[in-house]
């Protein structure tokens, strides 16, 4: 069957992993905790996709930088509590089996630390469908580039085969620099009308649409 990409790569939460609103939560809990300013929704949904200090610096920026770990370890702490509670997107896991039965690579490109992101593949039974994956805590944080680089030169596909998938401007952005196509979903962290600077082939409102594009047009 003809393809127009040889490697798909996705962010993790927000676009395979209905993970969103206990971030949203956690962020708020911790620097209520740690006794900053509390982040509204919508600034605590901007800073996903980032890594943990980076999301900590947009989410809390009068904290004393000093502190991070105190905001980060209080972070997790909240997150952890629920985190075997989150699922994956209705109609994920079909999706990503019929990529691979088409013959794409499909690779993980995520904010989350390396740990975090082995402890859902492993909750959620995915580590064998994944060819490669990249957090932010072993290469560059979003929307730098670097990660799709590596994965690329990992996996031998050039960037006019590689498209990244994701629910952030983070994400749109990373793919601009990294000179590849990419694909919004607009059931995760970003208002979906901020998508249109970064030019996405298509803007998916679910998984299921999201499978039907790339059916047609992956």
């Amino acid at each position: 069957m003809t393809r127009r990409f040889d490697l798909i790569a996705f962010d993790w939460d927000g676009t395979l992993f209905d993970s969103t609103a206990l971030i949203v939560r956690s962020i708020q809990a911790a620097c209520l905790e740690v006794g900053t300013a509390v982040p509204s929704d919508e600034q605590a949904a901007y800073v996903i996709g980032l890594g943990l200090r980076d999301a900590l610096l947009h989410a809390a920026p009068g904290f004393p930088q000093e502190r991070y770990a105190e905001l980060g370890n209080a972070y997790r702490r909240h997150y952890i509590q629920h985190q075997h509670d989150l699922v994956l997107f209705d109609g994920v896991l079909p999706m990503l089996r019929a990529l691979k039965e088409r013959n794409h690579c499909i690779a993980v490109a995520t904010g989350k630390s390396r740990r975090g992101l082995d402890e859902a593949l492993a909750t959620v039974q995915l580590k064998g469908l994944f060819d490669s994956t990249r957090t932010a805590d072993e290469t560059a944080s979003k929307p730098d580039p670097l990660m799709l680089h590596e994965l690329m030169a990992e996996l031998g596909v050039p960037p006019q085969r590689t498209l990244m998938i994701g629910d952030t401007t983070h994400d749109l952005l990373m793919a601009r620099q990294a000179g590849v196509a990419s694909v919004g979903v607009s059931y995760g962290a970003h208002e979906h009308g901020a998508f249109e600077a970064y030019a996405p082939l298509h803007v998916a409102h679910s998984a299921r649409d999201l499978h039907d594009w790339l059916v047609q047009h992956g």
